[in-house]
């Protein structure tokens, strides 16, 4: 991996696509002296999204590789230190890539969220990418860096301040954004493809052996409750199946790695944020109903359609004015088993799914770049957490995101 070996530092995959052409720009506004590349299938399009960015990216190259050509892909991980993926969906798009830059000992981030798909990479790659020290790291975007990260650092902060293991955390999250035309097509694909069962198992994405007997504990919410700790109303929220299970990867690895933050099962639980008093009340159980519904019509082929026909189409997402109104918070409680309690946020402006999404994911890119001697030690199929830690922290505050611990 030294840099003189290979002709590229980093290479965005599927950079003509909606997140794609975010973290271009990102790249060209924060990449100063690497050497980096665009790649997709199509090279009139990949040309048109570097004249786009103007001369910050007069010097990227250009690489043509189909998500489906094997011997394309394998030149490209062999001629890059780092490929950042946003080709989704992953299911459809993704493994040969993955299993190129395993194969070429090429570190890898994406923004998925379709954790059926992250268990076959798993199932696949995790050995063999762990004996050859290479990072291959699903959900580096929304989907699933502040749950992931944001509960490492509280049970970073926990250890540090009371020398103890946390023994639940929750999350709540609030947020104004819009959706692209890319996750609505890993969406509709992952419920397409008959394996709803799977991302509905608690510890989907657990190693062999770490689950608990008893999953009841873990079970996703379904229904709002009034949450003393946050004083506020919360209901399900739409993405706690996929984060939760990245959540519980981080900690069986870490304690797997010695790491004491984590205890025993751990129980992890993240939600809805509606506030408080009569008028959130309603609309967490007005939402919940509406969740709980939409899954079951969803599970239908013709509602998957008309779904896909009044959102947008891949390529296609909110307005830049739209994404700039945009915002996010998260809200984390820990506690461990002397009753300390601990709260967190993480917080940016910027919608949560685009503007955030991009930046999470460049951030983790740079970081497998410039931090190297930094990051935790190990490879294989990692989280966010386990792959970056108080790397990524220290490169999201540095990029103006608020991530804070409090007592």
């Amino acid at each position: 991996m030294a840099r003189s070996t290979r002709r590229w530092d980093l290479v965005l995959y599927g950079a003509s696509g909606f997140v794609g052409r975010q973290t271009a720009a990102y790249i060209a506004r924060h990449g100063a002296g690497l050497r980096w590349a665009v790649a997709g299938r199509n090279a009139g399009k990949l040309r048109e999204v570097l004249a786009g960015l103007g001369p910050a990216a007069a010097e990227a190259g250009v690489i043509v590789a189909d998500a489906h050509d094997a011997a394309a892909l394998d030149a490209l991980a062999a001629g890059t230190r780092v490929v950042l993926s946003s080709a989704g969906p992953y299911a459809l798009y993704g493994s040969e890539l993955v299993a190129a830059c395993v194969r070429r000992r090429t570190h890898y981030v994406d923004i998925t969220g379709e954790t059926p798909w992250v268990r076959k990479m798993i199932d696949r790659h995790h050995d063999a990418a762990a004996r050859d020290g290479t990072r291959i790291v699903p959900g580096c975007g929304f989907d699933s860096v502040p749950s992931d990260l944001g509960t490492w650092l509280m049970t970073r902060a926990m250890r540090e301040r009371h020398g103890s293991a946390c023994v639940e955390v929750k999350a709540s999250f609030s947020m104004k954004g819009g959706v692209n035309g890319g996750t609505v097509a890993s969406l509709l694909n992952n419920l397409a493809s008959g394996r709803t069962d799977a991302f509905l198992q608690p510890f989907l994405l657990n190693p062999a052996g770490t689950a608990p007997e008893d999953t009841a504990p873990h079970a996703d919410p379904y229904a709002p409750h009034r949450d003393d700790d946050f004083d506020a109303w919360l209901g399900p929220f739409v993405m706690g199946p996929i984060n939760t299970r990245v959540v519980r990867r981080s900690a069986a690895l870490a304690r797997a790695r010695g790491d004491g933050g984590y205890a025993e099962g751990l129980r992890y639980q993240e939600y809805q944020h509606y506030g408080d008093g009569a008028a959130a009340a309603l609309a967490a159980a007005g939402m919940s109903a509406m969740a709980v519904s939409g899954q079951g019509a969803l599970a239908l082929a013709p509602m998957r359609w008309l779904l896909s026909k009044v959102t947008p189409a891949p390529g296609e997402g909110p307005s830049e004015r739209a994404m700039d109104e945009g915002w996010f918070r998260c809200r984390l409680v820990a506690r461990d088993a002397e009753g300390h309690v601990l709260r967190g946020k993480i917080a940016d402006r910027g919608d949560p799914g685009n503007r955030a999404t991009t930046k999470f994911v460049c951030e983790s890119a740079l970081a497998l770049l410039h931090d190297a001697d930094a990051l935790p030690p190990g490879g294989g199929v990692l989280t966010p957490a386990t792959a970056f830690g108080a790397v990524l922290v220290r490169r999201l505050r540095e990029a103006g995101m608020t991530l804070t611990v409090e007592d």
